[in-house]
C-alpha cells in the first residue's frame, strides 16, 4: 500500500487516532476515501481523453514516417540512375572524364 510496511501504517493510524480523536476519525477517514476516488476518477477521466489523441498522432507520425522512407528510397534510385547514366556516358567518350 503506497509503499508503506504495516508498521508505517500502524504509527500513522496511531497518530491520526491522537490527531482526531475516536469520534472524527471515522470522517476523516472517508473524507480521505472520497479524495482519493475523485483522484482516481479525475485521472481516468483525462486518461480516457488523452490517450485517443496520442493514439492519433502516433498514427500521423508512422505515416509520415513511411512517407519519408518512401520519399527517400525514390531520391536514392533517381541518384543511382543519375549515377549510371554518368558511367555509361563517361565509358563511351574514353579519355574525357
Amino acid at each position: 500500500m503506497f509503499g508503506l510496511g504495516a508498521g508505517e501504517v500502524l504509527i500513522i493510524l496511531v497518530i491520526a487516532f491522537l490527531l482526531f480523536g475516536p469520534k472524527q476519525l471515522p470522517e476523516v477517514g472517508r473524507q480521505v476515501g472520497k479524495a482519493f476516488k475523485g483522484f482516481k476518477d479525475v485521472t481516468e477521466d483525462l486518461r480516457k481523453s488523452v490517450e485517443p489523441e496520442l493514439n492519433l498522432i502516433q498514427q500521423e507520425v508512422k505515416m509520415a514516417e513511411q512517407d519519408f522512407q518512401a520519399s527517400l528510397k525514390e531520391t536514392e534510385e533517381e541518384i543511382n540512375s543519375a549515377a549510371k547514366q554518368v558511367e555509361d556516358k563517361a565509358a563511351g567518350q574514353p579519355g574525357q572524364v
